[in-house]
């Protein structure tokens, strides 16, 4: 029988997948079990009403990413429609953070049209006993994580106060929000669920729960339709492909932007010879995340033409130019692989989550239409059917003797920066998987206006200039929260789950 490794963002939905192989399932089958346990059992982290992607590299086969990240809505809908039912918030997380929850901010969720392709085309198992876990925990209730109750800290007045469903789960009688451990108890999801296992994805996509969140959306001054549900479609997606030392990486290609940044911080910091983390190597690191970031927020931001930008970073980080490259939450992720040599890479995203939950159907929804560091256009100035932008980047990896590694993070605009330092850690420095993830990691970033290096403790940034530098007191969620997958023909398996988050590891079969 096959043997499966799992890291997921929580002990709960590693287990889920585990319980997934244990029932004959491969690595796809156990990361979408993994993927829709946490999609449902960790509240404000992630959520059901969620967009995503699915790599996924055969064993004897090319990769391929599955494409499910969300859509602008409002198909069909009059212009004086659009530009409501939003609430401007500014929540402490990350120091300030700027988003825009409430219905209005609810864009096409793609998550279950996502793992419903990945499951027709690399499944072992029925659809429906992928659910099994995530149903009998929300029957049972579950306690919340303490990755949950953290982000809870900052957003349950301000994300989750305002609509009475939301409310009513998250906050005990006298109006004090759920603490780690406290059990989580969701009514009417359990029956969400069974629809979705039962009747396949249709029941979202046209069927009746899509009937009913999108009428519910609609009535609160949301731009989401049944027609944008209907209309629908993961699409499968030719992966950016480079080379790193021994290793061959697949990972997220536009209209995404996460997979070719992280991709070009990867080959910038190969080509000039990273090689330990001291001060000249952390002040390169620092040029050439500014560098990349830079080039992003003025190249690849914009819908228009973001896959030759994306050949064009490539291509410039490719030959180390990095003056040409100058003038140029919340999130969940589950990574597998199985003794078959499949890997499998899902990240999903709510963003910081709408606040939004249509009664009747226990179903959180994205804010994805509210992240407005993605949407240089403004609020609602995309056009309905389109794919937003997207900084997530599941990968998958090969080595030259036969090793797979599925690797991949939360964390917004930190996605890339994280996945980048920890695939050179354990890619080109040697180091082992668990301290590749436990090193302390930067951002390079813009804060209130001026660049900054926001920064965890036991970097040296002495050789740093030309940015503020804010230092924070401990490894923070702040970062990302990477979880991997690595099976070795020679050594077997290894699996870790990063400390900043409640993640979890398991196996099965």
């Amino acid at each position: 029988m096959r043997r499966v490794s799992i890291a997921s963002a929580s002990q709960l939905a590693a287990d889920a997948g585990g319980f997934v192989a244990d029932a004959g399932g491969n690595a796809v089958d156990a990361a979408i079990g993994a993927a829709i346990c946490s999609m449902v059992t960790d509240p404000g982290i992630i959520a059901p009403g969620a967009g995503g992607f699915v790599t996924v590299w055969p064993s004897a086969g090319d990769p391929v990413v599955i494409d499910a990240y969300a859509e602008m809505p409002g198909r069909g809908l009059p212009s004086e429609r659009f530009g409501k039912g939003g609430r401007d918030i500014i929540m402490t997380y990350g120091g300030a953070t700027r988003t825009i929850v409430g219905y209005g901010s609810v864009a096409t969720p793609g998550a279950f049209a996502g793992l419903s392709l990945a499951w027709e085309r690399y499944g072992a198992m029925p659809w429906a006993e992928l659910f099994g876990p995530a149903i009998s925990a929300v029957e049972n209730g579950f306690p919340l994580s303490s990755a949950a109750a953290e982000y809870l800290g900052h957003s349950h007045d301000l994300v989750f106060g305002w609509d009475p469903p939301s409310y009513d789960v998250i906050h005990h009688a006298n109006g004090r929000h759920l603490s780690a451990g406290d059990p989580v108890l969701i009514p009417h999801l359990a029956d969400s669920l069974r629809q979705l296992a039962e009747e396949g994805v249709g029941a979202l996509y046209g069927g009746d729960l899509g009937a009913r969140i999108a009428a519910g959306v609609e009535g609160h001054d949301g731009v989401l339709t049944l027609r944008d549900l209907v209309e629908y479609e993961a699409i499968v997606r030719t992966p950016i492909t480079v080379d790193v030392d021994d290793w061959s990486i697949a990972t997220n290609p536009a209209p995404a932007v996460g997979g070719a940044t992280m991709a070009a911080m990867l080959l910038l910091m190969g080509i000039k010879g990273f090689d330990k983390w001291e001060a000249p190597d952390v002040a390169r690191l620092v040029e050439v995340q500014s560098a990349v970031l830079t080039y992003r927020r003025s190249h690849l931001d914009e819908l228009h033409d973001r896959s030759s930008e994306a050949v064009r970073l490539l291509e410039l980080a490719s030959v180390g130019d990095l003056s040409a490259l100058l003038s140029a939450p919340s999130t969940a992720h589950t990574s597998t692989v199985d003794s078959d040599g499949l890997g499998c890479s899902v990240t999903v995203s709510a963003g910081y989550g709408s606040g939004a939950m249509v009664e009747g159907t226990g179903m959180w929804l994205n804010n994805s239409l509210g992240e407005m560091e993605l949407h240089p256009g403004g609020f609602h100035g995309v056009t309905p059917g389109s794919r937003l932008v997207s900084n997530m980047a599941p990968t998958v990896a090969r080595s030259r003797h036969g090793a797979v590694l599925a690797v991949g993070s939360p964390g917004a605009d930190r996605i890339t920066t994280a996945m980048s330092s920890v695939l050179v850690n354990f890619i080109h420095l040697g180091m082992s998987l668990s301290d590749s993830i436990d090193h302390a990691r930067l951002h390079t970033e813009i804060f209130d206006g001026t660049p900054t290096v926001s920064y965890e403790p036991g970097i040296d940034v002495s050789g740093v200039s030309g940015f503020d530098l804010r230092r924070f007191p401990d490894l923070s969620m702040y970062f990302g929260g990477v979880q991997a997958s690595l099976w070795d023909p020679l050594a077997g398996f290894f699996e870790y789950a990063d400390s900043r988050r409640s993640g979890g590891v398991a196996h099965g079969g």
